[in-house]
């Protein structure tokens, strides 16, 4: 099976409602595409912007998504108030040829709009006015990541049936930072292959889908884990590498910022680069290698960060 490369990931598009007397608010926010109701096309082109039409067929015809974000409170860290991370990487890596939409407030905008280019994701983003200047705010960030060509990291390859189960089963993987693709057959390069209703991974075992996942969990172990992160259970990794690059996509879902995140990768990586939206270039603290990983930590992080690395020599 061919490993699908992601090269430099798409901006999400903007859906606009608002009519064409917010233009000066939104090349403000310095956004100059967006989508809007065909009969608006004529207007929005004529006060300087490529605008796109975007009628109720196609609105239909895209998933909609969750808004990102969570429900208990994240900063708290016990078994009985363990955050909901609601995200939407999970279902990208089962369509990563799919078509989305998510509309959301004024406040996860920007975390909507990072999560989709982590993912290089085709997602149609309609956000609340209040949110536009910080939505525009993560457009310039993003465009600012340079461009990579990287194979994305699977520690596991789970056999989509189409069944009822396995969404939930996705989902959770995904929550507990399991790194996964989703494929049709076995996979040789892959660590560990789910299939449910296999003898290792019963039918029945997956009507418990957290019980389901901590099992896949158990059965690759946290050694052979290409990524794991300490500090915070509502932020979520997208690892890209090859033999001697990487990139770290890091999502915030809490809502606030994250001090002192600690992310272990396998394999030796020299001194990393991280890009951290709100704060730009940002050294990271406490880097180490020894026993087949490198371990470092970022000072804050806000909704994004981009973390590059090189192999150690």
């Amino acid at each position: 099976m061919t490993t699908l490369l992601l090269c430099l990931a798409s901006l999400p598009a903007l859906y606009w409602a608002q009519p064409v007397e917010t233009a000066p608010a939104v090349k403000k926010a310095g956004i100059a595409r967006i989508h809007v109701a065909p009969a608006a096309v004529a207007a929005w082109r004529g006060a300087g912007f490529d605008s796109v039409p975007f009628d109720d067929k196609e609105r239909a015809a895209r998933v909609q998504l969750q808004v990102p974000g969570v429900a208990g409170r994240a900063e708290v860290a016990s078994a009985t108030h363990r955050p909901w991370v609601y995200a939407n990487g999970w279902r990208f890596l089962r369509q990563p040829d799919g078509h989305f939409r998510c509309d959301v407030p004024a406040r996860p905008s920007a975390l909507a709009a990072a999560e989709a280019f982590a993912y290089g994701a085709d997602v149609v983003i309609g956000i609340d006015p209040a949110g536009l200047e910080e939505f525009g705010r993560m457009l310039a960030f993003l465009r600012s990541v340079p461009a990579v060509d990287l194979p994305a990291a699977a520690d596991i390859a789970i056999h989509d049936d189409g069944s009822d189960d396995m969404e939930e089963v996705l989902n959770l993987m995904a929550r507990g930072n399991l790194l996964f693709k989703v494929v049709r057959g076995p996979a040789a390069d892959a660590p560990l292959n789910v299939r449910i209703g296999s003898k290792e991974f019963p039918r029945e075992a997956a009507a418990d889908p957290g019980a389901f996942a901590l099992s896949v969990r158990r059965r690759l172990t946290d050694e052979r884990r290409s990524l794991r992160l300490y500090g915070s259970e509502a932020v979520l990794g997208r690892l890209l590498r090859d033999a001697s690059r990487a990139r770290l996509h890091l999502l915030n879902y809490g809502g606030r910022p994250i001090e002192g995140l600690r992310v272990r990768l396998r394999g030796s990586w020299a001194q990393p680069e991280a890009l951290v939206f709100g704060e730009g270039r940002s050294p990271v603290e406490d880097h180490v290698t020894g026993d087949g990983a490198t371990e470092f930590s970022l000072g804050t992080m806000g909704a994004y960060a981009v973390i590059d690395l090189r192999a150690a020599n």
